[in-house]
């Protein structure tokens, strides 16, 4: 396989679900701005819709979007345990929470990257953000991840699309909780590999 990523994006999230689940794969880095991959590539050859992450199979079908690769890669290796198994209530609740991210959080915090929204858009954009913080907080005070039954591909969504609070001077110290689980997500050693492995090519 093949993850087609950019660094400080929410490609971050299927790169440490592969590393967590230990499946061979191969990064291809990608110019968010050219549009061409590293190895000389033209991305939207892979996917037309021009942006990461992109999941390329041996067989050469391409899946994109990522909650969709979540659940596939979670679905390679069932007996890992980072996604419930399909048909059940805990699986409805993982793809619950995989919305709510997509929707409100990763959808809400996009808007603050543009540089030309004038400041008083921005303050709404972090108003709404913040009560769904709230949500997440209230959730995190009751259990160390998303899910009743530990780490799942919807953490490694969560801690990536929070990372780029940083970006922002958004302190999430406000929420204890929160800044606690992102502290504790961001220990394992599928996250830190994929961390460090993003990181030459962010500093490139």
């Amino acid at each position: 396989m093949k993850l087609y990523y950019a660094p400080e994006t929410c490609s971050l999230s299927p790169h440490i679900v592969l590393r967590e689940l230990g499946l061979p794969f191969t990064l291809v880095r990608v110019d968010n701005r050219t549009k061409k991959t590293a190895d000389g590539g033209d991305f939207l050859a892979i996917n037309p819709k021009g942006y990461v992450a992109a999941l390329q199979l041996d067989d050469g079908r391409v899946l994109t979007e990522g909650p969709a690769i979540l659940q596939y890669l979670a679905d390679l290796k069932p007996e890992a345990g980072l996604a419930p198994p399909n048909g059940t209530w805990e699986r409805v609740r993982l793809q619950e929470w995989l919305n709510f991210m997509t929707s409100e959080i990763h959808a809400g915090l996009s808007p603050l990257f543009n540089a030309a929204l004038p400041e008083e858009a921005k303050a709404i954009f972090r108003e709404k953000l913040f009560r769904r913080f709230a949500v997440i907080e209230d959730a995190l005070r009751q259990r160390d991840h998303l899910l009743e039954d530990g780490f799942s591909v919807a953490d490694a969504y969560l801690f990536t699309v929070l990372g780029w609070t940083r970006f922002f001077a958004i302190d999430l110290g406000r929420w204890p909780a929160i800044a606690a689980y992102l502290r504790r997500i961001g220990a394992p050693p599928s996250v830190t590999a994929a961390l460090a492995a993003e990181a030459p090519a962010e500093a490139a």
